[in-house]
């Protein structure tokens, strides 16, 4: 068993092993080779383990530059396949993630966990703090779009530029559930994680306009017949108007008229307006994860 740094040719067998582990995630082969060919920012790496020439665990380590909070690091869906659990495959993983963080001077770390890999993340000094509900619903199921209120038409994002787009992300995004506030997100970020991303779909992700402004808006990622709401909000203005609602509805018709047959998204367990509105919609509840939360040794302690 050996661990490497990840490779864009690693690419298939990680979103195989992503499918194992995680069904309920969306994320295509070429957006995934894209993120290790051309990483994020916040001086991102991968790492796998092999075993007897088998891809069995994937995590990646970076620095969060979305937030104001100084020093804040994720270590991400840190996994192993499961026939080979309990070899040493995920303490090399986690290794491999706490000294590149270490190394760049992040002490506080988030990751997410299956309630199975609790007691594998306490063991590491990490502490449960947030629970994040995973939803699937079959398009086919999805109800009739509402009608749109008085002066509110619904338009796909390939029509928007996408300047437009990302002030209307940050505006509605700037009381959204979390560990830490995401109220550093540039535009150069935002656009290589969601504009440029190869996985989303534009002509499914759709924004509504009043006014001629956007007031609501939905992100559709999408792999194959999978997609996977990737964000769904609206304006803090322009709320209890049934704005996400409409513009989610119609997302998932357009998804479906292109071929999508599964829609799977998550939630924080304390965003009450977007678990109504799931619920209205038919998505049912499938599994949860946890944030949990940990400090890291600096790079010098002994």
């Amino acid at each position: 068993m050996r661990i490497r740094t990840a490779r864009p040719d690693d690419a298939a067998a990680v979103v195989a092993l992503r499918a194992e582990v995680y069904p309920y995630l969306v994320r295509g082969v070429a957006s995934t080779r894209q993120m290790i060919a051309e990483p994020p920012a916040g001086d991102w790496t991968a790492f796998v383990v092999e075993d007897g020439g088998q891809l069995v665990g994937w995590t990646s380590a970076f620095r969060n530059i979305t937030t104001s909070e100084a020093d804040f690091g994720e270590i991400s869906l840190l996994h192993v396949h499961p026939a080979h659990r309990r070899r040493g495959a995920g303490r090399l993983l986690f290794d491999a993630a706490a000294r590149h963080l270490s190394a760049l001077g992040v002490q506080r770390v988030r990751t997410w966990v299956q309630e199975e890999s609790l007691d594998f993340a306490r063991g590491r000094g990490f502490t449960p703090s947030r629970e994040l509900r995973y939803s699937m619903l079959e398009t086919r199921l999805a109800p009739p779009a509402p009608d749109a209120p008085p002066g509110v038409t619904v338009v796909p994002l390939s029509g928007l530029d996408e300047h437009v787009l990302y002030t209307a992300y940050v505006a509605a995004s700037s009381d959204e559930p979390g560990d830490v506030p995401s109220d550093e997100l540039s535009f150069d970020t935002w656009r290589y994680e969601v504009w440029d991303n190869l996985g989303l779909d534009k002509d499914a992700s759709v924004a509504a306009l009043d006014g001629g402004q956007i007031v609501a808006f939905t992100l559709v990622k999408r792999d194959g017949e999978r997609m996977w709401s990737d964000m769904t909000a609206t304006l803090p203005e322009h709320r209890g108007r049934g704005l996400a609602r409409l513009a989610k509805t119609v997302a998932l018709h357009r998804a479906a008229a292109g071929g999508v047959t599964a829609a799977y998204t998550s939630n924080d367990e304390s965003n009450a307006p977007m678990l109504a509105v799931n619920a209205r919609l038919g998505y049912r509840p499938v599994t949860v994860q946890w944030s949990c939360l940990g400090t890291l040794p600096g790079p010098n302690a002994a």
